[in-house]
């Protein structure tokens, strides 16, 4: 059986706020690769920002908990989070701010 902690998850996670415009993007990824997650992050045309983060349920959950806070620029008002089963990222980076139309 696997620890609990060891355990890969994945979260979609939608942040509403003064999220655009404050370098959370860049905090997002720095943070990630602090905790060893994988996922990406990018910038919604309705002024939010969407992250994935992939890893062990501790490091997601940090990560999760620390959207709440973001940089020191942002005014974070909201965060959703949605799970899935992970797909087997192997890096953390930014995704294009607005998908094609």
């Amino acid at each position: 059986m696997q620890n609990q902690s060891q355990e890969q998850i994945r979260a979609r996670v939608f942040i509403s706020g003064k999220v655009q415009g404050v370098g959370y993007r860049l905090s997002t990824v720095n943070e990630a690769r602090r905790w060893g997650i994988n996922g990406w992050v990018r910038n919604l045309p309705d002024g939010r920002v969407e992250a994935v983060f992939e890893g062990n349920k501790s490091g997601v959950e940090e990560m999760i908990n620390w959207c709440h806070r973001g940089p020191a620029a942002a005014v974070v008002k909201d965060v959703a989070v949605e799970y899935e089963e992970p797909e087997g990222l192997n890096h953390f980076g930014y995704r294009n701010s607005y998908p094609a139309q």
